[in-house]
């Protein structure tokens, strides 16, 4: 019977993460977290004789949330401008996990057509000691895997 090795499981705190903005790449060395959901929009199918009613999928969305400490104004400045000029922004948003320890590699996606829900502009909270963070709601429209975890083998 194989096992999973305790040193394949992969560490959050080894990943890497990068905005690409107008061709311009920011390591997001300041991001917490990234969560990632990719959902199947699926459409009824009533077939004449059945009384389950079968599904089947007709396009999907893709949708994330960012979190990251509270220490740059590039998402709040291009924010503004959208708000001034009416120009939104687009961004690819690449994530890396790769950690040493694991025989399992490197993988790396990458968010294509990213765009901000939402943006904190301003904030304090004098009532805890925990850091300031903010969290970056947004969609995405594409999405690529150009590398993938090998498989694992067990122990």
């Amino acid at each position: 019977m194989l096992f999973f090795r305790d040193s394949d499981a992969i560490s959050g705190k080894q990943a890497r993460a990068y905005a690409t903005i107008s061709g311009r790449v920011e390591e997001l060395f300041y991001a917490k977290s990234i969560d990632t959901t990719v959902e199947k929009n699926k459409v009824d199918v009533p077939i004449l004789g059945k009384t389950k009613t079968p599904q089947r999928s007709a396009g999907w969305s893709g949708s994330g949330t960012l979190t990251i400490y509270y220490v740059t104004s590039l998402f709040r400045r291009l924010m503004i401008e959208y708000i001034k000029t009416g120009r939104d922004f687009w961004f690819d948003l690449q994530v890396v996990n790769e950690d040493p320890q694991s025989s399992a590699g490197k993988q790396t996606v990458i968010l294509r057509n990213c765009n901000l829900d939402s943006v904190t502009i301003a904030k304090f909270d004098a009532t805890t000691d925990d850091m300031l963070d903010e969290e970056l709601p947004f969609t995405f429209d594409d999405v690529d895997m150009p590398d993938e975890f090998k498989t694992i083998t067990g122990a």
